[in-house]
């Protein structure tokens, strides 16, 4: 047990303090910073009529823009806003499927740092999420209520003026990169636990042998076994923590992170969908529409990674 369990808390603790909180305390603060300007209310107006054929609006926006630079979790206050808002469950059914099929900052820019093309996966995460939210909207939540009491569709937001401003806002985003961190320690601790002990027991190995054979007819490396095991138990923060060892040891190459990219960076998991339904119960209400989007537009984004990464 304790060959087990001090190995993995080393590696969570590694990756945690010195890749995903450096990561997030730069893109938090600059994401604050817009916000506190008002370049990101510019960019949403601006933004919001192109995605309305899509059944988003402007929070849906934001939406997007959150999930890509700060997180799989930052979603939840949008979305509880628009469900206290009035907005109907089919938008919200598109929103939610839009957070379910992008990438999350919270593991594509950590990522970035052990060699995935960022600039590649933020590209096809926005197809993946506009076809996600369409097919939410049009196809499977066409019967969800459309009736909309929508008062306000901005965000509110404190202002950065002058130095002191500006200073606060570092503070509290470099506090919110903290929180975020250390709250995903015991997560990766106790997934990196769990893939060792199976690992070390045998159960990855056996999974990988029976999956070989169909894996090795869809062109599929049966390597992928272990970290898309991770990624659908424990979610993708837990994942990258896998491939982290994985890279390390050079039992995965760069090229196939890339390939698999859009299968696995994305917060549709078990835990992923257990905490952005927590927005509210309108919210988790339209869970199923907003999944199978998800499916095609997660679908869409491995079909573009698999061709162009």
């Amino acid at each position: 047990m304790t060959d087990i369990i001090l190995p993995a808390g080393r590696s969570a603790m590694e990756l945690a303090l010195f890749v995903l909180l450096p990561v997030m305390v730069v893109m938090l603060s600059v994401m604050r910073l817009l916000e506190a300007k008002g370049l990101l209310d510019w960019v949403v107006a601006r933004l919001a009529p192109l995605v309305k054929p899509f059944g988003l609006s402007g929070l849906g926006v934001f939406a997007a823009l959150q999930i890509s630079f700060v997180g799989f979790a930052a979603p939840i206050a949008t979305m509880a806003m628009m469900e206290q808002r009035g907005a109907s469950d089919r938008h919200l059914a598109a929103v939610l499927a839009l957070v379910f099929a992008m990438a999350q900052a919270n593991a594509s820019l950590p990522l970035g740092a052990l060699g995935l093309d960022v600039g590649l996966v933020l590209g096809f995460s926005v197809i993946g999420g506009l076809t996600a939210a369409g097919a939410a909207y049009h196809l499977f939540g066409r019967g969800l209520s459309c009736a909309a009491v929508v008062s306000d569709d901005r965000l509110s937001h404190q202002g950065a003026e002058g130095a002191k401003g500006v200073l606060d806002v570092i503070n509290r985003s470099g506090a919110e990169a903290f929180r975020i961190t250390i709250g995903a320690i015991p997560l990766l601790v106790l997934a990196l636990v769990v893939v060792t002990a199976l690992r070390q027991t045998g159960v990855v190995d056996g999974l990988t042998r029976i999956s070989a054979p169909v894996l090795g007819q869809l062109g599929i490396d049966p390597v992928l076994v272990l970290p898309t095991f991770t990624k659908y138990l424990g979610g993708a923060t837990a994942m990258m923590a896998v491939m982290d060892e994985l890279l390390r040891h050079g039992l995965i190459t760069v090229e196939l992170l890339n390939k698999a990219a859009g299968f696995l960076v994305h917060p549709f998991d078990l835990p992923g969908v257990a905490i952005l339904i927590s927005a509210g119960p309108r919210v988790a209400a339209v869970w199923k529409p907003a999944a199978a989007g998800a499916g095609l537009g997660i679908a869409v984004r491995t079909l573009g990674h698999v061709l162009f990464g």
